[in-house]
């Protein structure tokens, strides 16, 4: 028998972020001989693996304790619970709990919060997770808004912020410990301080962290919502080199009437005009997106619209989900699009993506850039370009870079 315990994690950035949470306090906590596995919620794939993954792991470690949390744990608890592999369901909120691991922690197989009674952040949010080359503080979680495809508000709750102070105090003590890019996650960055009191916006949180740890060269944002960037953030775009010049934009479609019914807050022409808006006071940001294919209802003229979209807005990285209905949400009971088609449709938008982002490094051939140094012979410039190069340098440490060329998804650099 072993004593081991593994963390399995799906899904994005801040699950991530939460496995190295649960990995040390699973540890607090006395836990030996055990599989966690934390789940996600995006999509029916998604939830499909997870099941997979643990009947794999009973199968591989009959002794094993097999522990399910993470948002579908969250929002599905009775179906892991009805599954004969596995020993506990926890939910989100308690996912990082005190004692949720221990030998001593409450009976009872499910053990999972109404997660839209919770009103403030977990200690957790600003601890940071930390890899060999930058650091990720989380500085929100939860959603309150209720996009028609969405279910992850169910599976993370209410939006809540960690305050302002705390999230300076921990870049403070990262950029000490010598990090040189941190990232500001959540799951819905942008609505940032709308709970807290005087409603500070994201841009003054940035502004705030910019001016007070003076010596982080890099701050970055993760995804952030289209409708949401204010004012001071734009600010900050403008004047602030060491906010990066790459924003991740959650636009979802590019036809106004599948935007109105996945129920976005932004338009069309209100995606254009953002763009515009900030290339017009940073024109070296580049823009990726998050787009879904074959949502309901969703004709070959509106689908043509969004395929549009990634020309017109001059985007360089595209996320491409085929819609996929999750129970529960009202697009689930919205007239489906054939699954060929859906998948027909994933795959011209993902042509599209792999085409703009040639453009983008041909663009790149010739000039020096910076990077962050992210592991052997890779670096990550400011504008989240990959880049392959030939040449020194440290785990961590930011070099410059002269761009030569491009192979596959990468730029080609030397460093000088």
């Amino acid at each position: 028998m072993t004593a081991r315990v593994d963390i399995v994690t799906f899904g994005c950035r801040l699950n991530a972020y939460e496995s190295e949470v649960i990995r040390a306090r699973a540890a607090e906590d006395g836990l030996e001989n055990a599989v966690v596995f934390n789940t996600c919620a995006v999509t029916a794939e998604a939830v499909r693996q997870a099941r997979q993954a643990i009947r794999k792991a009973r199968r591989e470690r009959p002794d094993a304790r097999l522990i399910v949390t993470g948002c579908a744990a969250q929002i599905d608890p009775a179906a892991f619970a009805g599954m004969a592999e596995v020993d506990l369901v926890l939910g989100n909120t308690e996912k990082a709990a005190k004692g949720s691991y221990a030998a001593t922690a409450p009976e009872g197989r499910v053990r999972v919060n109404d997660i839209m009674s919770v009103r403030e952040t977990a200690g957790h949010l600003i601890d940071g997770l930390k890899d060999r080359a930058r650091a990720y503080v989380e500085v929100q979680n939860g959603c309150d808004h209720r996009c028609t495809f969405c279910i992850i508000p169910f599976g993370r709750g209410n939006s809540r912020s960690a305050p302002a102070g705390e999230v300076v105090d921990q870049i403070r003590r990262l950029s000490a410990q010598g990090y040189l890019e941190v990232v500001l996650t959540g799951v819905d960055v942008t609505s940032w301080g709308a709970d807290l009191p005087g409603q500070p916006t994201l841009g003054q949180l940035v502004a705030r962290i910019l001016k007070l740890v003076p010596d982080l060269p890099r701050l970055r944002l993760s995804s952030i919502d289209a409708a949401e960037i204010d004012p001071d953030l734009m600010a900050c775009l403008a004047r602030e080199p060491r906010l990066m010049p790459y924003l991740h934009l959650s636009l979802q479609a590019g036809d106004d009437m599948i935007l109105k019914r996945m129920k976005r807050r932004h338009s069309r022409a209100d995606a254009l005009k953002l763009i515009s808006d900030v290339r017009a006071v940073r024109p070296d940001v580049a823009f990726g997106a998050d787009v879904i294919a074959g949502f309901p209802t969703e004709t070959e003229d509106m689908f043509r619209n969004t395929l549009s979209l990634v020309d017109e807005a001059g985007l360089s990285f595209l996320h491409v989900f085929p819609y996929s209905p999750r129970p529960g949400t009202p697009a689930a009971r919205m007239p489906p699009v054939p699954r060929a088609e859906v998948k027909d449709r994933a795959a011209r938008l993902r042509a599209a993506g792999d085409a703009a982002l040639v453009r983008h490094l041909q663009g790149l051939e010739g000039r020096t850039v910076t990077g962050l140094v992210e592991r052997g012979g890779i670096a990550r410039g400011e504008d989240f370009t990959e880049i392959a190069f030939e040449g020194a340098g440290e785990i961590g440490s930011i070099i410059d870079l002269r761009v030569t060329g491009y192979s596959g998804s990468r730029a080609l650099a030397v460093s000088v």
